[in-house]
């Protein structure tokens, strides 16, 4: 079961993803291993496939006393704590996890930004992406951040997110959601809810966009950063 989730997940193959998730489900639902740790174990993997989490969650937690310094267990209960929605937790179990190769995992990687930037640390996401090397994972991630910090109002990290991403790929939508973080992170600015000095980045971060509403822009960045005393260069 083991070697075919693995396989089929790396080769995106969905029969050997429904055999590993078969092969789980027989041996946790028998009679001879369904109370014990390994078969709620199997169990929990099941439901993992079938991207049912709540159920992942239920064996998962059946089994906690015992595994609770154990990496696998620790990091399989963050991926489902943090798809289930539970980014308290989720970013807990994630910390929990000692082992160097497991956080350099994706999906690791994945579940603990979404974690931090829900439990308002949009920082410590943007330095898990400063940690990555350039590929399509780190792509993703830029995504992530940039999607993610603009629903939960971090607009500076999602600006910087989106910079990037239209450097990258200048595709439309990342300077309509550049423009929104930019006009998000000002509005916190203002408010008194982001540091004035932001706005020196904020200004570099917008210039680096070739369009003619980055002018209205600036012009009200230059009308308010005069009328406070703050230099923009």
């Amino acid at each position: 079961g083991v070697v075919l989730a693995c396989v089929g997940q790396i080769e995106d193959n969905k029969e050997m993803l429904k055999l590993s998730q078969q092969y789980f489900q027989l041996v946790g639902a028998s009679a001879s291993h369904c109370d014990t740790i390994p078969g709620r174990q199997c169990m929990a993997m099941c439901f993992f496939l079938l991207k049912q989490f709540d159920d992942v969650l239920i064996y998962l937690k059946s089994i906690k006393a015992y595994l609770f310094n154990d990496d696998d267990f620790n990091c399989n209960m963050g991926i489902a704590k943090t798809t289930a929605g539970h980014y308290k937790d989720g970013e807990e179990h994630l910390s929990m996890v000692q082992n160097p190769k497991y956080k350099m995992e994706y999906g690791y990687i994945m579940a603990l930004a979404r974690c931090y930037i829900y439990n308002g640390k949009a920082r410590m996401a943007w330095e898990l992406y400063l940690k990555m090397e350039t590929s399509h994972e780190s792509f993703n991630l830029l995504q992530l951040i940039a999607n993610d910090c603009y629903k939960m109002g971090h607009f500076f990290y999602s600006l910087k997110a989106f910079d990037v991403l239209e450097r990258l790929d200048p595709n439309p939508e990342y300077w309509d959601g550049k423009r929104g973080a930019c006009v998000g992170a000002f509005q916190k600015i203002v408010a008194g809810k982001e540091p004035r000095e932001s706005l020196r980045e904020i200004a570099l971060m917008l210039r680096n966009t070739t369009n003619p509403q980055v002018e209205y822009i600036m012009r009200t960045f230059k009308k308010w950063a005069k009328d406070n005393n703050i230099k923009l260069t």
